[in-house]
């Protein structure tokens, strides 16, 4: 009998430690080096009409290598940081290589992704002093110009879905904050949120999330990353701490690096991996490739 339990107990452990040695804790090599012998998404710069700013503004749309107008698909926002405007990620992550790549390995759901402009005022552009108090109250104006004009444009002009379990918004450092404030503060609108390498303008944890209980009823993901010697890492850390103390489930990825592009991409391909399919709760712990800040 004992015997027989000991080796129940053996294959248990081996059972959870394969799962955990199976899980993807980071990108694979070249996950975002151009290959050429695969389908293509398409990228398009759209302009709508902001009665939140008074003026026409721009954003980038990514399509997938498989988009046709007969389908409705989720939507990924995108959002970029303080000094960067709606072609950063473009510039600098290279997200549609990143999701070319995804999609001709199967790792990823059909989506179209929207990367906007965070900074909601008529002169948006990244220029002169970015910390101007104006540029940065901007950034949160921008949460209006989003729901009430930038989300039904897009609603209106792409065959996408318009429920909340198919809408997601992730952002790195000033996008980050903006991604948890806006995500967090309207449930109703979005069930999958990602904050990478989240910046200063990331609400008190107890603002962001005033009901732990509703967070645990209507997200579907939530994801919060950071590079271990990020200098703004302590804004992912209280955040994570909070959702701890109550209980709301999470992902709090922590891994080698600063506060850059090399982190952000890696937190791009980790979230948009989990998006729009059934998510494991049990594994969210095992996500995380440190475990300094656990």
């Amino acid at each position: 009998m004992k015997k027989t339990l000991y080796l129940f107990i053996c294959m248990i452990i081996t059972f959870g430690n394969g799962i955990a040695q199976n899980l993807e804790k980071q990108a694979p090599q070249g996950f975002d080096v151009v290959r050429n012998d695969i389908p293509k998404g398409k990228i398009d710069t759209i302009s709508y009409n902001s009665k939140t700013v008074g003026v026409t503004r721009k954003a980038i749309i990514y399509t997938p290598p498989s988009y046709s107008k007969s389908k409705k698909y989720p939507v990924l926002y995108l959002l970029h940081g303080i000094g960067g405007d709606e072609k950063e990620w473009l510039t600098h992550g290279q997200p549609q290589v990143i999701l070319d790549n995804m999609y001709a390995d199967g790792k990823l759901e059909p989506m179209i992704v929207v990367m906007p402009n965070g900074r909601a005022m008529k002169d948006d552009r990244a220029t002169g002093n970015i910390m101007a108090p104006d540029k940065v109250e901007a950034f949160a104006t921008f949460e209006k110009d989003l729901l009430n004009d930038l989300i039904p444009f897009i609603e209106k002009k792409y065959p996408v879905l318009k429920d909340r379990e198919n809408r997601a918004i992730a952002g790195l450092s000033m996008g980050g904050g903006q991604s948890l404030n806006f995500g967090l503060g309207n449930l109703d609108k979005f069930a999958w949120v990602g904050g990478f390498s989240s910046a200063p303008n990331t609400k008190e944890p107890s603002v962001l999330v005033p009901d732990p209980q509703a967070a645990k009823d209507k997200l579907k993901l939530l994801f919060i990353s950071c590079g271990d010697a990020d200098n703004l890492i302590r804004f992912s850390e209280r955040t994570h701490e909070y959702l701890v103390e109550n209980d709301v489930p999470h992902i709090y990825y922590i891994e080698p690096g600063v506060h850059d592009f090399k982190v952000w991409k890696n937190g791009l391909y980790m979230f948009s991996k989990l998006l729009f399919k059934p998510v494991d709760q049990a594994e969210f712990k095992e996500y995380s490739m440190g475990s300094k800040h656990l």
